[in-house]
């Protein structure tokens, strides 16, 4: 038995739209083909020397009605040797 009422995209599907979202490319449905995907919060422009704030993001077909939400990343601390275990 399936949570009835809740339309979230597949996996793989979620992963496709979320990753052309961070892309910045055009989105376009996974499941139904629909251009008509909305963003919230919209994408603003970031301000000169401000960092990216971490933020949760919801992405919406307004067609089929599914949708996936995700963690937009703030600004990362820089990686250095010591924590990639493969590099070395």
């Amino acid at each position: 038995m399936g949570r009835r009422g809740i339309k979230e995209f597949r996996a793989p599907e979620a992963l496709a739209l979320v990753a052309a979202d961070r892309d910045h490319q055009p989105l376009v449905c996974p499941s139904c083909g629909a251009r008509k995907i909305v963003r919230v919060p919209r994408r603003r422009a970031l301000r000169p020397g401000a960092p990216p704030r971490a933020e949760k993001i919801t992405l919406t077909c307004q067609s089929c009605g599914r949708h996936a939400e995700y963690i937009e990343r703030g600004q990362e601390p820089t990686r250095d040797t010591t924590m990639d275990p493969l590099a070395g």
